[in-house]
């Protein structure tokens, strides 16, 4: 569990606009909103390199500060730029240590599967699952033992352990996260198998049945 946050300076905007976001990214800043229930929306900025160690950190909440008091905030989204995928603007949204929030955290698999030992493939489908907890509490990842799963088999959101009573699991608990299947070519070659046992058979049975009309034939003949 995060046992303490990331902090990030950030500044004011008293201008907003297409222009005076261009000029805070020639500066060096990303421009941004900070959202909170109930309150008027204010406009931000960051320095850019600031932001992206605060990004690259693995927490998910960040400590502001905000008239003089330590705050708390989440980014509730991040804007990139199409060519260069470098952040061009973010939306943080404040939050209370004593009020749950719902956010998503990333999903690390831990062990070493019995079916991938066999022989099977692993595939993760799902990367992240959505939780409800206190800020406090917020973890920066959830592990998931993988360890038991065979081939054919598979892990859901169900089969996850927060490992604490006030972290509660959101996501739909039949939601399928990682899988283990039999390999393609095994499955080819089984199949190549019966379609093989099958033109035999049906190659036998044509001989049959050539041999059956041909007897009756002779047969008529000699009458």
């Amino acid at each position: 569990m995060a046992s303490s946050y990331y902090k990030l300076d950030i500044s004011s905007r008293n201008k907003t606009g297409s222009k005076e976001s261009k000029i805070a990214r020639k500066k060096g800043f990303v421009p941004g909103v900070l959202y909170y229930s109930g309150e008027e929306a204010r406009g931000i900025s960051i320095e850019k390199s600031i932001l992206l160690r605060a990004m690259n950190s693995g927490q998910r909440i960040f400590e502001i500060n905000q008239d003089g008091k330590s705050q708390y905030t989440m980014l509730k989204q991040v804007q990139y730029h199409p060519v260069t995928d470098e952040v061009i603007h973010i939306d943080l949204m404040r939050v209370r240590r004593s009020e749950k929030i719902t956010i998503s955290v990333p999903i690390v698999l831990v062990g070493d599967a019995i079916g991938v030992k066999e022989g099977g493939v692993l595939s993760q489908s799902v990367t992240q699952v959505e939780i409800s907890c206190y800020p406090t509490d917020v973890p920066e990842k959830i592990d998931l033992n993988i360890d038991d799963l065979e081939i054919n088999a598979a892990l859901s959101v169900s089969d996850i352990d927060t490992g604490s009573e006030d972290i509660e699991l959101i996501s739909d608990a039949n939601l399928n996260i990682v899988s283990i299947t039999t390999p393609v070519s095994e499955n080819v070659a089984d199949e190549e198998f019966e379609d093989d046992e099958d033109s035999h058979g049906k190659d036998s049975s044509d001989e049959k049945a050539d041999d059956s009309s041909k007897e009756k034939s002779d047969e008529k003949n000699e009458s």
